[in-house]
Order: structure tokens, then sequence, then C-alpha cells
């Protein structure tokens, strides 16, 4: 199973793993990378589901409703990608950090409620909580770092609050940044983001 995606090869052993939202590309995250670590190598990937034409990474029913069993398989196939990609340009496989925006940053959180070691840290965007009534891995060691506008009519404050709770029961060190825009991405919580990021 490949995917279409970009790889950037830097000058130190962490890969920034750059998941775009619905209807954006492998293109779109990348000005993020140069902001977060300018000298990781980078691995931008494109959601292989199109929902009207508009590339997502798993599919939904309705805006806010997953589909449930699509969102667990396009998670397997994801991290088996991140893996073979790894392997195929000399990548540390274990110093992966997700940089996720939306649709982006559900797959991500989706990854770390299936596999522990799928993902080094991550960097959520306006996440939602990916799916309810599973048991997450130990996520012990983990840090997590949220981003999420009060006015978001398309990830609500609950939605953020849940997917914190959830992540930080299971043992993931979480920190949530919140500002007063809704969903779109903001230059202040790119910049709270980079300045986390140096703490890994």
């Amino acid at each position: 199973m490949t995917m279409k995606h970009i790889v950037n090869k830097g000058n130190n052993d962490t890969t920034l793993l750059l998941l775009h939202g619905t209807g954006g590309n492998e293109q779109d995250m990348l000005p993020l990378s140069g902001l977060i670590d300018n000298d990781a190598n980078v691995l931008s990937v494109r959601g292989n589901v199109s929902e009207h034409g508009m590339p997502r990474f798993f599919r939904r029913i309705a805006e806010g409703v997953f589909d449930e069993e699509d969102l667990v398989k396009r998670t397997h196939e994801l991290n088996d990608f991140i893996t073979t990609a790894a392997q195929e340009n000399d990548l540390n496989r274990e110093k992966v950090v997700a940089v996720g925006y939306s649709n982006g940053a559900n797959i991500a959180a989706s990854l770390m409620y299936h596999d522990k070691d799928a993902l080094h840290a991550a960097i959520l965007f306006h996440p939602m909580v990916p799916l309810r009534n599973i048991e997450l891995p130990d996520l012990t060691g983990k840090k997590v770092f949220i981003g999420a506008g009060v006015n978001d009519p398309i990830s609500p404050r609950q939605e953020t609050e849940e997917l914190a709770q959830a992540l930080t029961e299971a043992g993931a060190e979480v920190e949530i940044f919140w500002h007063q825009s809704g969903h779109s991405l903001t230059q202040e919580e790119v910049q709270h983001a980079a300045k986390w990021y140096q703490s890994l």
C-alpha cells in the first residue's frame, strides 16, 4: 500500500510526519515543518480517501461523524506506510513526530490510540476524539501538544478536553493551547507548538 508523499532529508534524527486537513495535500503542511524544526527530516503524506475530490485520511458519514471501520483500517495502513517509508529513506522509525491539522490530527491521534510505538510525540491542531469505547495502549512517556480554538465549530471544546483526558489517562503528557479563533490554524498556535517541541 503506497501513499502520495514527499520526503525531505534533514540534519537530525527526528522525522516530522505532516498530515493535512480535509481537501489538503502533501504540499500544504510543508511550511510548518520549517517553523517547528528546520533541521528535521520531513515525511509529508496525502490521504488516500477522496470526499467529493477532496483528499482525506479516512471516510466520514457526516460532519463530525467518522466511519469508524474505515478509520481503523486507514490508521493501520498509515502506520504500515510510515514503517516502510522509514526503511526506504533511512529514517529513525522511533523518532517520528506527527504534525496534523484537523483530519490529519484525527488520524494522528488514532495512531496513538492503536499503537504505543507509532509516534514518538504528536502536535495536534484542532483534533477530535477519533474513537470511543476503545482501550488505549500505555502511552507513558509520550508527549502531545493540542492547539484548539475556543470558537471552533468543528472541533468543540468538549472534544478537545475529552481527547486530552483520554490521552492523559493512558499516561501521555498533554499540553493544550487555547486561542480565541475558530477552526483555522493560527500563527499563534504554531509558535506555541514550536516552543513546546523544543522540550522533546
